[in-house]
């Protein structure tokens, strides 16, 4: 099969044995993947390993073939990829054995994955593939980050710096759904723009002076993936006992805190990555019932896959990344 494969620290699509088959395993065909910027890093992570890897967290796909004991798939379901690896119920941290598909485990950039048979979520049926492909590392990210740790409730603002990335379109969308007031920040004002489309209320500029801009508001929930650049300024408009969720940190990860400041404002700042498989199905059911759709800013061919990681670097785009193989 065609796969996206890591080798002694090169990158390409080339040909791979498809893994076999085990037991409690189900064989998908994927449709379309999805990129993650976790994929700019893993090259960097692994080095020049000589075992090939395949790339790819997302991806949605049809079974083709299941394992002697499994019971819950057949042939023909329209299936999306589950990345959270072994952490079924929610709890307030991974369990022991959790990591994210994609590395050490063979990802989805591929014609076929091999999974176990719990790793599978049913596609909505009011999604198109791509769509769905490019669905859950991000969607189950922010529901996590704005829900599970979050809190959110209806009636509160939530502040999102940087608009344009995929699971900032998740939470905006998922925010609005259950009834909250949601600003966000982009230097670009096309990204701005289309934030406000899916739902946003206010979208500023990230250069504006964030206290006097949003003096009149207050602030109950910030949810942070920058890192160093927006930490500070993030915890400077929200209000004296909010809370502040950080799941990423695409600038810097050192960051400098005037902890008296915080301590007297008496903020909470909690942590946050990926989500469990219940946290998945939760947020699969509150996009049926709302009709919420992923944002796919741009498709590409696997073949075309290097020209898609290069928009991804450069942070271009608004929405996800899909990657069309079947």
């Amino acid at each position: 099969m065609k796969a996206l494969v890591l080798q002694n620290g090169q990158l390409n699509v080339q040909e791979i044995e498809t893994p076999a088959l085990g037991p409690d395993d189900v064989s998908v065909q994927l449709k379309v993947a999805g990129l993650n910027r976790r994929d700019l890093y893993i090259p960097s992570r692994v080095g020049n390993e000589d075992t090939p890897l395949i790339l790819g967290s997302d991806g949605a796909g049809i079974v083709d073939t299941v394992g002697e004991n499994v019971t819950n798939w057949k042939p023909g379901d329209e299936v999306i990829i589950n990345p959270a690896l072994r952490w079924d119920r929610n709890s307030d941290a991974p369990p022991a054995g959790f990591d994210i598909l994609g590395m050490p485990d063979h990802g989805t950039i591929a014609e076929k994955i091999v999974i176990d048979k719990n790793q599978l979520q049913h596609k909505p049926a009011y999604l198109s593939w791509e769509e769905a492909g490019v669905l859950a590392l991000a969607a189950l990210t922010g529901y996590r980050a704005l829900v599970t740790k979050g809190q959110v409730k209806e009636g509160e603002t939530v502040f999102i710096p940087g608009a344009g990335s995929g699971v900032a379109t998740y939470m905006i969308q998922f925010a609005k759904a259950l009834g909250a007031k949601v600003i966000v920040t982009s230097r670009s004002a096309q990204k701005r723009e289309a934030a406000l489309k899916i739902g946003a209320d206010i979208a500023l500029d990230t250069s504006d002076d964030w206290v006097v801009a949003l003096q009149a508001e207050k602030i109950d929930l910030v949810i942070d993936s920058v890192g160093r650049a927006t930490f500070n300024r993030s915890l400077d408009v929200l209000r004296h006992g909010g809370r502040m969720v950080v799941f990423g940190a695409t600038t810097e990860d050192i960051v400098n805190i005037d902890i008296r400041k915080f301590f007297y404002a008496q903020q909470q700042i909690l942590g946050s990555t990926m989500g469990s498989r219940e946290e998945l199905e939760e947020l699969l059911t509150l996009m049926e019932e709302k009709e919420i759709r992923p944002v796919v800013g741009h498709t590409y061919e696997l073949e075309n896959i290097k020209e898609a990681m290069e928009l991804l670097e450069v942070n271009d785009q608004f929405g996800k990344i899909a990657i069309a193989i079947n």
